[in-house]
């Protein structure tokens, strides 16, 4: 199943409720009129979901690893005595 990238970019702007009311009414249209566009929005959404579940993911990894060195490295003994100052 290939897509044009117009097509992928009107699916975008559905999804975040991009463009003028009057593209999105087409886009309504024409969902109702095409079965396989209603498919191809969903599978796009998935994907959108898919990659932001990644990222997150991603983000939370590297922050737990900028935690571990920041609080088990001596390096950083100061920085981590005055962070836990501030809770004391």
């Amino acid at each position: 199943m290939r897509i044009s990238l117009n097509k992928v970019e009107q699916i975008d702007d559905h999804i975040f409720s991009r463009g003028t009311t009057e593209d999105r009414l087409i886009f309504e249209a024409m969902l109702i009129l095409d079965p396989a566009l209603k498919s191809q929005v969903s599978w796009q959404k998935n994907a959108l979901d898919f990659v932001q579940h990644y990222g997150r993911k991603k983000m939370k990894a590297e922050i737990e690893s900028v935690h571990r060195r920041l609080f088990n490295e001596p390096v950083h003994r100061r920085f981590r005595n005055k962070i836990l100052n501030l809770f004391k």
